[in-house]
């Protein structure tokens, strides 16, 4: 294995997971709810009176944000090596996880864990762990094949 020292981007890191960190702050605090993204855009489908506003604008923030950054810099090239039926099933289990997790990585594992809730200690162990096993299964045992 060899690391790409070139790649190696600590400080941009710590600085996108400080303001993560800040945002998610911000919003429990200004809105008395937690920042799960699955929460949020699950609520659009069935949003509660004056709750569309402030889900639509966090959904357009996040695709907002990546796009106004790539005016200032030069992205790194979008590849994913899969097709549409797998990122489509894929995207489908993600979604039905999410639902029997009650969350997703960004409820449980930025909001839930500095929270110190148990749920999501378990829930962030338990998403991790099998992104760990999926990863080994697909390199060591698939041969890479997905």
């Amino acid at each position: 294995m060899t690391i790409d020292w070139t790649a190696f981007t600590p400080w941009s890191a710590l600085a996108g997971g400080a303001l993560i960190g800040l945002a998610a702050a911000l919003f429990i605090h200004a809105n008395g709810r937690i920042a799960g993204i699955s929460g949020i855009v699950g609520g659009l489908l069935r949003p509660a009176p004056g709750d569309r506003g402030w889900r639509l604008a966090f959904v357009l923030g996040m695709v907002a944000a990546p796009l106004l950054w790539g005016l200032t810099t030069t992205l790194p090239p979008l590849i994913i090596a899969a097709d549409w039926p797998l990122l489509v099933l894929a995207g489908l289990i993600v979604g039905i996880s999410t639902r029997y997790g009650a969350g997703c990585t960004s409820g449980h594992g930025v909001c839930g864990i500095s929270r110190l809730s148990p749920r999501s200690l378990v829930a962030t162990l338990a998403f991790m762990g099998s992104g760990f096993v999926t990863v080994y299964v697909v390199r060591h045992w698939l041969g890479g094949a997905l």
